[in-house]
């Protein structure tokens, strides 16, 4: 006898169809039916455990902010020195990318930008948790002496979150034709090379 699904589990099944059929066809694509078809339940199923399609959506948003908090606290707490923890910090975040690959699209899609404002403003408050995290590390790299003088830990946290989303698209543009975390660390240690500049060379 097959033993009926909880709600969370199938909570947790919904959203995973929602991240896989993201990828698949694009998260601005996607309708209900779709996921219903998915998941092998009734569109009306879908319902009973989100009313409407901004709370699915939230619950997908918050799945993916607690898998990066998570990734981001067990980076930090993995590694003693700050410029480790940078690099563990880039490596989780393009790891989460790799696993999550709707991730980008997500991220840009019309749901996201002009339909959904909570979503939004979740996922701003996520990539400002994100920073905050590299402007840690860099601030002590700076007051280590691995930074140049006139660079300010701020605008290289932005200059690493973008070196990140850069990858990410090209990735994504590129069929995942190359392994994405090593690509990233590859590219990091150049960009932590132009951000010591002649301190780099002492």
């Amino acid at each position: 006898m097959l033993r009926r699904k909880s709600a969370e589990d199938r909570k947790t099944e919904i959203i995973a169809a929602v991240l896989d059929l993201a990828d698949r066809i694009g998260p601005d694509r996607l309708t209900t039916n779709d996921i219903a078809q998915e998941v092998g339940v009734t569109q009306a199923a879908i319902f009973r455990h989100f009313p409407t399609k901004a709370e699915l959506w939230s619950a997908v948003g918050d799945a993916i902010a607690d898998r990066l908090e998570c990734a981001w606290r067990h980076a930090v707490n993995s590694s003693e020195s700050p410029q480790a923890r940078l690099r563990a910090l880039i490596a989780a975040q393009l790891q989460q990318i790799g696993e999550t690959p709707a991730l980008p699209a997500i991220l840009h899609s019309r749901e996201l930008n002009v339909d959904n404002a909570a979503l939004r403003d979740r996922f701003r408050g996520v990539l400002m948790q994100y920073q905050a995290y590299l402007v840690v590390n860099l601030q002590a790299m700076a007051e280590a002496g691995m930074m140049g003088a006139g660079v300010q830990p701020k605008d290289a946290a932005v200059l690493l979150t973008s070196l990140v989303q850069g990858i990410a698209i090209r990735w994504s543009l590129g069929s995942r034709s190359f392994d994405i975390v090593p690509e990233g660390l590859r590219l990091l240690e150049v960009q932590l090379v132009l951000l010591a500049g002649n301190e780099g060379q002492k």
